[in-house]
């Protein structure tokens, strides 16, 4: 009984406190710090950086961390565990979720990008590739279940090719190991994000041969997530999250390759202004990124099908029971407070 006593005086005596001093929950700076975490770095998450190195989500009164969890399995455990506030991830990983039979599921609340940002890598340079080239040779390709897995798989028949058969297809190396797995000697080719796909090819590690992205067509590819009760207990922070994201978004539009670069760099110490602004241009080019944080039924519905080929897919999920484009549709027509 005393313990108890003393644990209910102990609460009350914090409380005190922090209501005199508010930074027992806001810190010294006055901002909320939340955690998002993140499935990779890249910088086909342009709109991400550039939202948190120009100060959108202090402008919301928020104090962003980025974790990178290293695969979206990762980034959903700690989704999950309430390790992370916020979760950026393919939208596969939720359709897995809800197929396992959860009710209390993770919410898509906004999309990020619109198609695979990954190239794919060969040992030699070459002017003319032909996807026919990959017959009889190896393709790191990452992990089964996976959205760069499934699209390559996806691409793969595409134009042909059956894996086991025509093609070999590694799905045994972690996501963020394959680029080194390939520098080891594994596979003849290897699908890798920027800006190291642009890193191997500067130091000749490896040629660019083929942009994934451009070859599956648009698919919503990686899109933001959070908890149903935050959702539910916290809708506010839902509303000033997505805004940060918004303008982000809108800034991106109009801004210069160097000027997108300049926002990541902080992001991306061991690269250069000069790398990022390719890799930039190249996103651009390929309409990668999303202009608002709404995700359609029909890039939805096309997710399914690809999970569908590729054998991962239990059930069809229904668009409206893992997507909540409210706060989304809100922040745009600035009526989210």
């Amino acid at each position: 009984m005393k313990r108890v006593v003393a644990l209910f005086l102990c609460i009350l005596m914090t409380a005190a406190i922090c209501a005199v001093f508010p930074a027992c929950s806001k810190k010294e700076t006055g901002l909320r710090k939340i955690i998002l975490n993140e499935v990779t770095r890249s910088v086909f998450y342009a709109p991400l950086y550039v939202a948190a190195s120009r100060g959108y989500f202090e402008e919301e009164g928020l104090k962003l961390e980025i974790v990178t969890g290293g695969g979206s399995d990762a980034s959903m455990t700690a989704l999950l565990a309430g390790e992370a506030d916020f979760a950026l991830m393919g939208p596969e990983t939720g359709v897995y979720v809800i197929n396992e039979g959860k009710t209390e599921h993770p919410v898509i609340i906004g999309q990020l990008t619109k198609r695979d940002g990954s190239f794919l890598i060969g040992r030699e340079k070459t002017d003319s590739f032909s996807w026919d080239m990959l017959r009889g040779k190896s393709v790191i390709g990452g992990r089964v279940g996976g959205m760069p897995y499934m699209t390559l798989m996806y691409v793969l028949n595409k134009h042909g090719l059956t894996p086991g058969e025509d093609v070999e297809v590694i799905n045994n190396i972690q996501f963020n190991l394959m680029g080194g797995a390939f520098e080891s000697g594994t596979g003849d080719y290897v699908t890798l994000f920027e800006p190291t796909a642009t890193q191997f090819q500067n130091n000749g590690s490896g040629y660019i041969v083929a942009n994934i992205g451009l070859e599956s067509g648009e698919v919503p590819y990686t899109a933001f997530m959070t908890r149903p009760e935050t959702i539910k207990n916290d809708p506010k922070l839902v509303t000033k999250f997505i805004r940060a994201i918004v303008k982000a978004q809108k800034w991106v539009e109009t801004a210069s390759d160097n000027e997108i670069a300049e926002a990541m760099l902080p992001y991306f110490p061991d690269s250069s202004v000069e790398t990022l602004a390719i890799v930039a241009k190249s996103y651009r080019e390929t309409d990668s990124w999303m202009k608002t944080p709404v995700m359609t039924e029909e890039a939805f519905s096309r997710l399914l099908d690809i999970m569908e080929f590729n054998g991962e897919l239990k059930a069809r999920v229904d668009f409206k029971e893992l997507v909540d484009n409210s706060f989304a549709e809100k922040a745009l027509n600035g009526s989210g407070k």
